[in-house]
Formats: C-alpha cells, structure tokens, sequence
C-alpha cells in the first residue's frame, strides 16, 4: 500500500513496519522521503496527486478540517487517538494490518515497582505550561514510576512555578522538545523549587508513540534507577 503519513510517529511506525511511505511531513525526521508540509498545514494537493492509497493521521497532530477535505476528495484516512501506552502499542497492530507490513515490535518491559515519585514536565516557555492527565507522556511516566504534580489542571494546563513548587515534585524531567530549555529556563526552575532534581531527557520518548513506545520506557526506566 501507498502511505502517506502527516504524524511522525506514525512515520517512524510504519517505516519500522516496511510500510511503503510514499510521503511525510516535514516534522518526520526522515529527509529521505518526500514532505508534503507540515502537520498543521498539509498540502492537499501533494497529497492527492500522489494517490495514496491511504493517509494516516492523528486526532491530536492533525486537523479536523484537513481530514474532512481529504475524505471530501476521496482519499481514506486512518485516524489515531493516542493518550496511553496501550493505545500505542494497539495502533502498532493496526498500521501492521492496515498496510500488510510484517515488521514487529520489541516486548514492554514491566513497570515500575518500589516508591513512586513526583515530577513537574515543561512543555512551554511563556507561559509556562507542562504535561498534565490523560495524555500519552502521563502514562509513559506512570509506567516507570512518576506521577505528575500538574495532573489536575487537564492535559497541558498553564501553570505557575510558584504553584508548581508548592507541590514540592522530586524531579523535574525536562524533554527536549516540543520547547528547547535553555540553562536559563533551568535556573529559573531551580529558583523556584531547589529540592527538585532536573533531569533533562529527548522529548521524543515522551511524545513519539508507536514502534519506539518499548525503547522509550526501557530508557526511561532506566534514567529512573538513578533519580
């Protein structure tokens, strides 16, 4: 089958899978393949004359109304909703039966066990804003053993550092995207909560899903030995 993937997780999958992706986003990370724009604002008509056989998007990377005028001019869609590990790991499955791919992926490992910790996860600068509940990032933290301090204000709440040290978290994990912290930004979180250990990790384990779910909790499990 003909792909076209506007998520780059979703690329990253299906690649792994031996799906023939005949065109991505310029986000993928894949400047092999040709891009057809970004996720916010795909070029329909790339799209469309390249005839995929289908697209895949994502509930929460894509837009509804780019969706609704590709399925307007006849092209499927494959739409994703991913806010856990288990939805991670289930869309896995459908891309392998959606495109006939054979590729497999790693064995979870298992989760955490013994004390549980607390952490404040930034996303944003100006304002402020972090990972909250319900959201993938949330459960891959929770599989290796780290609750969210921001996890009652919905699923990127704008915060406060004030706020967010009264919570007193024991970490705070910094990823390295979708926002580039610098050591200021640290400096500034070190201020506001000095007991609180930083602890930078790639952002794409937190917020890639797919065929990297596996790897991603493995690293994370193991950074989590020394915090």
């Amino acid at each position: 089958m003909r792909v076209v993937s506007l998520v780059p997780s979703s690329t990253e999958t299906l690649l792994a899978l031996g799906a023939d992706v005949v065109a991505c986003t310029r986000f993928c990370e894949q400047p092999a393949i040709p891009h057809v724009g970004g996720t916010k604002n795909p070029d329909l008509d790339a799209i469309v004359s390249l005839a995929p056989d289908v697209v895949v998007m994502d509930r929460e990377e894509n837009r509804l109304e780019d969706h609704d005028a590709l399925v307007a001019r006849g092209v499927p869609v494959h739409v994703s909703d991913v806010t856990s590990i288990v939805d991670a790991l289930e869309l896995v499955d459908e891309l392998r039966a959606l495109t006939g791919s054979s590729g497999t992926r790693a064995a979870m490992p298992e989760p955490a066990v013994g004390p549980r910790r607390s952490a404040f996860v930034p996303i944003w600068r100006r304002p402020w804003m972090a990972i909250g509940a319900g959201t993938y990032g949330a459960s891959v933290l929770a599989h290796v053993g780290v609750d969210l301090v921001t996890a009652e204000g919905g699923r990127y709440p704008v915060v406060e550092l004030d706020d967010v040290a009264s919570a007193a978290p024991d970490l705070a994990v910094i990823p390295s995207e979708p926002y580039d912290f610098a050591e200021h930004h640290l400096e500034e979180i070190r201020a506001a909560m000095p007991e609180a250990r930083i602890v930078r990790v790639d952002g794409r384990d937190l917020f890639w899903w797919g065929i990297r779910t596996p790897e991603a909790v493995a690293r994370l499990l193991a950074a989590t030995a020394g915090w």
